[in-house]
């Protein structure tokens, strides 16, 4: 069974899953993160969902693309989470299930093209308070050794 991270799902609401794919982008002692300005300002780690007939690994390359112009070389996958919540883009509400991967930051191939996104660098310290979501926190957390 995989981890519900948030707030349970609500009695009587439809969700629809929608599976993603994100990346701990860790290099010098800092994180690569973005910046999301809509629907609401946010930190997150890069990526998101997987489309149909995609693998959730070829959806990482092409969100972190999008969303911080640079190319990445995946290490392994770190766990997983669910959520469930709101998503205002697509308007709909979602069970997330977050798939978590260790990725190497390769170099910058462009601006991230995915509008309102910028891409960041955090400190780790600052990462594990800034980040949006309490599963990238926790996930990032694991990462560094900080909880089990």
């Amino acid at each position: 069974m995989i981890r519900r991270i948030g707030e349970p799902a609500e009695t009587g609401r439809r969700y629809r899953l929608r599976p993603g794919a994100y990346a701990i982008l860790p290099r010098d002692g800092a994180l690569l993160v973005t910046h999301q300005s809509q629907p609401f300002p946010e930190f997150q780690l890069p990526g998101g969902g997987v489309d149909p007939g995609e693998s959730p690994l070829q959806a990482l390359h092409r969100e972190t693309v999008e969303e911080t112009g640079w190319k990445i070389a995946p290490l392994r996958r770190l766990g997983a989470f669910r959520r469930f919540t709101f998503m205002p883009e697509y308007d709909i509400w979602a069970e997330k299930l977050c798939q978590i991967y260790l990725a190497r930051p390769v170099r910058p191939l462009s601006e991230p093209t995915e509008p309102g996104h910028r891409a960041i660098w955090l400190s780790l310290d600052a990462a594990v308070e800034e980040l949006g979501n309490p599963g990238d926190r926790l996930m990032l957390r694991r990462f560094l050794g900080m909880v089990r």
